[in-house]
């Protein structure tokens, strides 16, 4: 897998790196574009040896120009490239309409788009390059783009999207009315946050990147908006065993949930906890589900509680508490999770401990020793707002969620995105793990006692935060490979989660 620059970017940020590049260090825009063209028709062609046909689609502003860069180096290794210009073209102006006149130099073939009886089934066989709308999109796409980008994903044909799908917000990973669905993307200068989180997921196909060798000091001077983490990185975390270590060494977890026909839930949280390295795995739950819980996984040491009462003792010899896995909303839940609040030792809040949270049920609302871990219904709750309003800017929504109930917030979901206490200074953690087959029962236990587990072997709510999103993720991604996504069940992570924390099968991202 291609390493990933670890710095990301809103759009505003990306164009104070070009600004920068140009003003300060003095390299002319139209240089910038030739070189994200070359860039971007040698990524092409090593992805697409031998297209038949090259389509290039075209808008008005810079992302069309290196779309014309792009056309234009095709005509000049003879290969078949024609340019559907969407827009008028007389609003071209500046760098792009140098380019426009370079391609038209090497006689490339520029065709007016017209919506009317377009389905996209007239392309010929080949690769439509997308440079319809870049990062500078405001609001939502409008005709005759709308009609475009239509056309571009009924063709059937492979699409390179340069710099960006076209329609899809840079910020925050949400379609803008009609967004292009590209195989592959390359994108310039720097890395845009909005592509690894949210929709992105079904439009960015492989992501590339070029920085157009860009200056060092520019970076230097363009603050990132949000870091993209990846699991090499973050392996030190995990450094090798004493060969004097006992199971008191590694932390004992204490996870709370399962109520009657949820027990599931908490067992594979405390499977996952052990399977990461903790040293002490227990499970309190309903009194009925504890020789159920004995007779699969020996190792938990599990216990029947009736009242809030009933967990104190239990509180006390564990070092960290997951509470949540199938606990349920019923007055049994609300009194585990009362008890649990009055501790003061680190927590994973997860399922419907966070609804009872959302609901004022919970008492204490915000501390600094836990860790959250909605997804995109119990982020709504918790905000007390729409799925769609979360989904609009997730970026901005795990950012509300640190701010108001503290701690560190692991907002789940197609690029999980992590929150903590320090996010302002280094910005929010993307994590580009994970796969469609996680669309299934159990992911979030799974991934709650991941957490857990971490903690109690002594990582900070960031450290565990972040590693434990991306080690869930790619023992997700490594069960896929293996087997395939449709039919991926939570408990076939756990083997891999044991092989990546000990360095087993990690790549970077």
């Amino acid at each position: 897998m291609t390493s990933l620059p670890t710095s990301l970017y809103t759009a505003a940020g990306v164009r104070a790196l070009d600004r920068y590049s140009i003003d300060r260090c003095g390299i002319p825009g139209i240089q910038l574009m030739l070189r994200a063209g070359r860039a971007a028709f040698a990524e092409l062609l090593a992805r697409w040896p031998s297209p038949q046909h090259l389509h290039v689609f075209c808008g008005t502003g810079n992302n069309g120009g290196d779309g014309f860069v792009i056309a234009a180096l095709a005509a000049q290794r003879n290969l078949a490239v024609t340019v559907w210009q969407v827009g008028d073209s007389a609003k071209i102006q500046g760098d792009a309409a140098t380019a426009r006149e370079l391609a038209m130099r090497e006689g490339v073939s520029i065709q007016l788009f017209t919506a009317d009886g377009w389905d996209g089934a007239q392309l010929a066989p080949g690769v439509i390059v997308d440079a319809l709308l870049g990062t500078g999109l405001g609001g939502d796409v409008r005709e005759p783009f709308t009609a475009a980008i239509a056309a571009i994903n009924a063709s059937g044909l492979p699409v390179f999207a340069v710099d960006i799908p076209s329609g899809l917000c840079s910020d925050s990973g949400r379609v803008l009315g009609a967004a292009v669905h590209a195989d592959a993307t390359l994108s310039f200068i720097g890395l845009k946050q909005g592509l690894f989180t949210g929709a992105a997921a079904d439009h960015c196909g492989v992501i590339r990147f070029a920085d157009l060798d860009a200056p060092a000091e520019a970076y230097a001077q363009v603050e990132r908006s949000a870091r993209l983490l990846n699991l090499a990185d973050l392996q030190s975390l995990l450094p090798p065993r004493k060969r004097s270590a006992h199971k008191g060494s590694y932390g004992h977890v204490l996870v709370v949930g399962g109520d009657h026909g949820t027990a599931g839930a908490a067992l594979m949280a405390a499977l996952a906890a052990g399977r990461v390295g903790a040293g002490l795995v227990s499970c309190a739950t309903h009194v009925e589900h504890v020789a159920a819980i004995v007779s699969r996984a020996p190792e938990v040491m599990a216990l029947g509680v009736r009242s809030g009462q009933e967990l104190i003792a239990a509180l006390a010899r564990a070092s960290v508490i997951v509470i949540g896995p199938g606990i349920g909303q019923s007055a049994w839940a609300e009194q585990l999770l009362a008890e649990v609040l009055r501790t003061d030792k680190p927590l994973v809040v997860d399922a419907d401990a966070l609804n009872l949270l959302a609901s004022g049920k919970a008492g204490a609302s915000r501390r600094d020793n836990w860790i959250l871990t909605p997804h995109l219904g119990e982020a709504a709750r918790l905000l007390g707002t729409s799925n769609a309003a979360i989904q609009a800017d997730r970026f901005a929504a795990a950012a509300a969620l640190q701010a108001r109930y503290g701690g560190a917030v692991v907002l789940k979901g197609a690029g999980s995105l992590i929150a903590a206490p320090r996010f302002e200074d280094n910005g929010i953690a993307v994590a580009p793990y994970g796969n469609p087959g996680m669309a299934s029962g159990g992911m979030g236990d799974v991934l709650s006692g991941v957490l857990g587990g971490l903690l109690a072997q002594g990582l900070s709510l960031q450290d565990a935060a972040e590693l434990g999103v991306c080690l869930h993720g790619h023992a997700a991604d490594l069960a896929a490979a293996a087997n395939g996504e449709r039919g991926l069940l939570a408990t076939d992570l756990l083997p891999h989660l044991r092989r990546l924390v000990n360095g087993v099968g990690v790549n970077a991202c």
